[in-house]
């Protein structure tokens, strides 16, 4: 299981900049404005062999000092009850605020290990003022310049000391980890409870991590997989946090810990901004994917053309990945909903498909010959041989090419709708790599 890291903190502090920084990418924006990020964003951090997930909670809006706090307030307490570790964010050039002093209370609390990070320590004057960040109780801060990356190693060497070792390791068993994804109200817990049904006895507990996906053992009508049940945790007197930023660190959970994601949408709704971002979580983690449209009882007129309507507006939507399986169910009739696990069975199938390297060679090197990559310069791409690499977490194909640099990316997306037109890979992302001969 992957841990997961929460940068917090008031508005400026540089929260996007360290995202980015730590991510190596640019996907949060910048800006001297305060409330710029509004949309949580969510990466990946590699460090001294160990991977983590790292969310940016931005989205904080000051109208009122009132609406702030309450605001940093439900930031902060998802944050704390979701996360592995903390990294809270201090402006060095500030000084402690009384904002500050409010998150380091909640902080203090929390039970989770936490990392006071003194951002914008450019020189090393501004060193003895961070001194004053001891006052949080947190312990020793960390000085960093998120905009020149000083630090920032010592930091990360930190964040991974804290990470505890998994004892209840779930993913060793080779049984199939379903996980029920969606936007809050879609259906989940109504999907879920469907699944169970009143056969409480067939269905079996096993400990899963705290806080973390609930791991259920379901071996009903010849099925045999772990639901990873992130539906209806949520206590009732907090359903009035933040539910949109909630839902996305429940998914992150639900999606890093499974094979199969059954993305759920809402037939009166469509896809909203909310899926896309769920959908691109599923994306990033290499996961499978089968979509339920549910709540279709609801829908008027079904008649094949609007199901092919909008059947191709999702895959519209979330194209170029477009080989998935659609179901159109309702989780409240029970209509289709055993199709969905015959679906997401399927996928999984598909995600441990191994083809032979000689009927791969035999269907690939005549079509490559007769439609061989673009010359570049006058320089002729030739592929002479091909395999499917083993032992890994999704399909993946190996070319080998005497010219791999000059391959362009439509390329590669011919070769591998190629090989879906032949064998099916539906609903499983693929891996295609051209490599020097």
């Amino acid at each position: 299981m992957e841990n997961l890291v929460a940068i917090v903190g008031r508005p400026n502090v540089g929260k996007s900049t360290l995202f980015n920084r730590l991510t190596k990418t640019r996907h949060a924006i910048v800006s001297d404005e305060a409330g710029t990020t509004r949309d949580r964003q969510y990466g990946k951090v590699e460090w001294c062999g160990k991977e983590f997930s790292i969310v940016d909670t931005g989205g904080w809006v000051i109208n009122t000092d009132d609406i702030f706090e309450e605001e940093i307030r439900k930031q902060v307490m998802i944050a704390a009850e979701e996360c592995d570790v903390i990294l809270f964010l201090v402006d060095v050039t500030n000084g402690a605020t009384d904002w500050d002093n409010a998150v380091a209370s909640i902080l203090r609390r929390s039970g989770k290990p936490v990392i006071v990070v003194a951002n914008k320590t450019d020189n090393n004057e501004l060193r003895y003022n961070a001194a004053e960040f001891y006052s949080f109780g947190l312990g020793e801060p960390f000085c960093i310049s998120s905009v020149t990356g000083s630090g920032t190693g010592d930091l990360l060497d930190e964040v991974v000391k804290q990470f505890k070792e998994d004892k209840d390791e779930v993913e060793e068993e080779q049984i199939p980890r379903f996980a029920v994804v969606g936007r809050p109200n879609v259906g989940k817990s109504s999907l879920i409870n469907a699944f169970i049904g009143e056969d409480r006895h067939i269905v079996t507990n096993i400990a899963g991590t705290t806080r973390d996906s609930i791991y259920t053992r379901y071996t009903k009508f010849g099925f045999d997989f772990y639901l990873v049940d992130t539906a209806g945790i949520r206590k009732k007197n907090k359903v009035n946090e933040d539910i949109e930023y909630y839902s996305v660190m429940r998914s992150i959970r639900a999606i890093e810990n499974c094979d199969v994601c059954i993305l759920l949408l809402d037939s009166q709704r469509g896809i909203e901004a909310q899926d896309m971002n769920i959908f691109q979580l599923i994306q990033r983690n290499f996961k499978s994917l089968v979509v339920f449209i549910n709540k279709w009882d609801l829908v008027e007129n079904k008649t094949n053309e609007i199901i092919k309507t909008f059947e191709s507006g999702v895959r519209g939507r979330l194209a170029p990945f477009v080989d998935f399986p659609i179901v159109f169910g309702s989780a409240v009739t029970n209509q289709h909903i055993y199709k969905v696990l015959e679906m997401a069975k399927s996928v999984y199938v598909n995600r441990k498909k191994r083809i032979s390297t000689s009927k791969l060679n035999e269907y690939l090197l005549p079509l490559i010959e007769a439609y061989p990559p673009p010359s570049i310069k006058g320089k002729y791409i030739k592929i002479k041989y091909c395999m499917q690499a083993p032992d890994t977490q999704i399909p993946t194909f190996i070319f080998y090419a005497n010219l791999p640099q000059y391959v362009k990316e439509a390329y590669y997306r011919f070769l591998e709708n190629k090989i879906r037109a032949q064998w099916d890979f539906c609903g499983t992302p693929m891996h295609v790599f051209i490599r020097q001969k």
